[in-house]
Formats: C-alpha cells, structure tokens, sequence
C-alpha cells in the first residue's frame, strides 16, 4: 500500500460548494474537525446554502444554530437533543424515514450527495477502513457522493463487517479528537420493575434488537440466567457487554451471522468502542442490512424491545415526537417490529413507564394533536409497563382498550375507563375479555 497522502481539514473543505448536500458520520464518530472547518468557511462568508443529513450527531452542532440561517440547514434522519430546539423553532428540520431506507434516499438520488464526510480508522495492510462505531448510512454515502472526505483517526476502532478501500476518499485528514462518549445510565426504580417484566417474556435463544439508555440497559441486567441469546440490533451499548462477558450471550442460535453480535451504529462508553476492534465476534453493517425486516426474521425469536412516548387506546405507538414537537425520529422501530413479528417464535415488546415525568398518562385515549405514528396499530403487539404486561394480538379496539387500562397507573385508570365509556359506549362497563 502507498503511502498516504493528508491535508488539512480547512484544504478539504474547500471542495465543498454552494448547494451541496452533505452527509455526516453519526452519533460518536461526528467528524468534528470537518465541522469546524466548515464553520469558518461560513465566518469567511465563502459558502452558502448548506444541507446537512445524517443519523442523529453528538457534541455541538453549529450547522443548527440560527446564526447560520442561509448557509447551514440541518435536515437529519433523527433528531438528537443537540438539534431538537432549532428543529423545533424551525431553523433546523427533520426528514422522516424508516432507517433501513435511510441509504436509499443517496442511492436512488432523492438525495444528490455532494459531498460525505466520515471519520475512519487507520487502515489495514490490504488498504482497507474501517466507519468503526457508525456504519449507518455512511457506506451508501461514500458510494454516491461527488466528493469523499475521512478523517483518519486512531481512536475510531477497526471493526469486521463492511470495510471500505481507502481509495475510495477524495481527501484524507487526520485527527485525534477522542470519540464522544456516553455513560452507562443506571435504572430507575420503575425501569428495574419493567426489566424484571421484560426478562420474563424473553426466551432462551432469542435475538434481541434493544437500543440505549436506562430501559434497555435495567432489561440486560435481568438476563443473567437467560442462555444462547444472540443481538442482531441497530445498535447497542454498555449493557451488553457483562452479558458476552458471562457467556449470555452467544449467538449460538442466529441463523444469519451466528455467532456473530451484529450492528450498524454505536454510543457508549469507551469500553464498548475498545471492545469492538477487531473483535472477530462483531460485525458492523450497513444499515440496509441490519435493518432490513427479512434479515431480521432470518432469525428465530427476533426479539424486538422498543420505546414510545405515547401509545393510545388502540395500539397506536407515537415514538418520535410529543404533540407536534419532533423529539427524536422514526428510526428502525418498524423495521425491528415488522421483522421480529416474521420471525419463527419472534416478538416484539414495546417498553414504557405508565406516566411522563411530569405524571401525565402516557397510555392515552387519543394521541396528542400531532404526533406522528410510528408503529401503527395492526403492528402493535406485547405493551409493557411497570404494571404488567398485554398481548394486542387479535385482539379488536375495546379489547384493546381494556387491556391498556389495565397497565396504566393506577391513578390514571378511571380517567381512561370515563373516556372508553364516552367513545365506546355504555357496552365498555360490562365487555369482558
């Protein structure tokens, strides 16, 4: 391999044009440098009219502060808490679309690349890279961009999966910035009830698709006892690793990638990023792999846990906004909830405490004006909250009804049986199920 050639972050910017769109690496790998580069182009007032696409970013985003209103415009796939004020006063924007689809947008041209920009790892002998923690939509990026730019950076880790030639970048750049980190968020008290309810209805076996955070996480630490489970999730962080540690989890019984853990995106501790590199048990994916609903039904008891924020009478999930405030995105929640309902003895659990954080109910007799549906209704299946679980599977509206009373809080139970009554009639009070 010959020897690379670098410039710097301000040189490889300058390739970047009026009206270019340009895609960004996500969540923990955020090419800062490249960013920051921009920034000053745009303090120089020698580019305009930016757009700007990705998985949700951490750390600052100035390509969302209203400052650069007519130069930047934010337009990601999922709104992280660093864009979600100016998306919501309308400096920055969200565009709506089911992950495993999110590299079909450059791919059939939806989207004209002008320009990715991506951090990668140092190359192999063979020439090869690593995206490291975020695959994402960034291969699809680096296909059709006009303009392909890497920041070589030792601390993303060299992670098997889909590897890309360096050749393939216009400009390399190098930057030791440390990747950002998140961690480990203790359970709470209701979110260790929910995760003792949850272990419960996983099965030996299963392969799981859970994110981040304190659910998902009070869930991984009842699976102690649990044998041969297997991940084929978008993501994961922290909370598995003491169960690969513990010989949990093996994915002894996947069919596709067995015994591999398989994923497209990461955000964690540094530990999950070191635990990564070439590590011969991961696979980092393109995102059209890991959440496309067929790959994940090639697996048996694909086991699907995801969030919401609201969910109404009838199995209605809103998970990406309250109202018509945009909080985060539609991400792969369907993608993961279609492909474990296709799975041989697969499920899909959606997990959420009864009320907000405010003490409002969030099992609803209508969702709020706004909010965006996620999940749809015939896609609803095993709801679960600090109260219990409940299959809607076959089950028609006034069942469903019911069954959603009954893991509410318990303060919050008359209030909705008063609202079933009024939309259902007085036949709710004595229907049984």
């Amino acid at each position: 391999m010959k020897e690379l050639e670098f410039v710097s972050a301000d040189q490889a910017v300058a390739a970047v044009r009026d009206h270019d769109h340009i895609h960004l690496g996500s969540i923990a790998s955020t090419p800062k440098a490249l960013i920051d580069a921009l920034v000053r182009r745009a303090e120089d007032g020698t580019v305009r009219d930016l757009h700007f696409h990705h998985f949700h970013t951490e750390g600052p985003a100035p390509y969302a502060d209203p400052k650069f209103e007519g130069i930047f415009f934010e337009q990601g796939f999922f709104v992280g808490s660093n864009v979600r004020e100016s998306v919501n006063s309308g400096y920055a924007d969200y565009l709506p679309v089911h992950l495993s689809e999110s590299g079909q947008l450059y791919r059939s041209g939806a989207i004209r690349l002008g320009v990715a920009m991506v951090q990668i790892s140092e190359p192999d002998s063979n020439g090869m890279v690593s995206l490291g923690t975020s695959v994402d939509c960034s291969i699809a990026a680096i296909e059709t961009a006009r303009t392909v730019i890497g920041v070589v950076n030792p601390h993303v880790p060299f992670a098997y999966g889909d590897l890309v030639p360096v050749e393939k970048f216009d400009f390399l750049v190098r930057d030791d910035t440390p990747l950002i980190e998140r961690p480990y968020m203790e359970p709470g008290e209701l979110e260790v009830k929910i995760g003792t309810i949850c272990s419960g209805l996983i099965d030996d076996g299963a392969c799981l698709q859970m994110g981040i955070g304190s659910l998902p996480n009070a869930i991984a630490a009842h699976l102690a006892d649990h044998r041969n489970l297997g991940i084929h999730s978008e993501m994961f962080a922290d909370g598995v690793l003491d169960l690969i540690g513990k010989g949990v989890i093996t994915g002894a019984e996947k069919k596709l990638d067995q015994g591999k853990v398989t994923a497209s995106f990461l955000l964690g501790s540094r530990k999950v990023y070191d635990f990564i590199d070439r590590n011969p048990m991961v696979l980092m994916k393109d995102i059209k792999y890991v959440n496309n609903p067929i790959n994940i039904a090639s697996n048996p008891k694909a086991t699907a846990v995801n969030s919401a924020t609201e969910v109404d009478f009838t199995g209605q999930i809103c998970a990406d906004s309250i109202g018509t405030r945009i909080y985060s995105g539609t991400g792969g929640q369907l993608d993961f909830v279609r492909g474990a309902t296709m799975s041989e003895g697969g499920k899909s659990l959606t997990v959420f405490t009864s009320r907000t954080k405010k003490g409002q109910s969030k099992i609803v007799p209508v969702l709020k004006s706004g909010a965006g549906v996620v999940t749809p209704r015939p896609d609803a299946h095993i709801m679960v909250t600090e109260y219990g679980w409940v299959d809607l599977t076959g089950r028609s509206l006034q069942e469903r009804a019911k069954l959603m009373i009954s893991i509410a809080h318990p303060d919050d139970r008359e209030m909705l049986e008063r609202a079933a009554f009024e939309r259902f009639g007085p036949h709710f009070l004595n229907f049984s199920i």
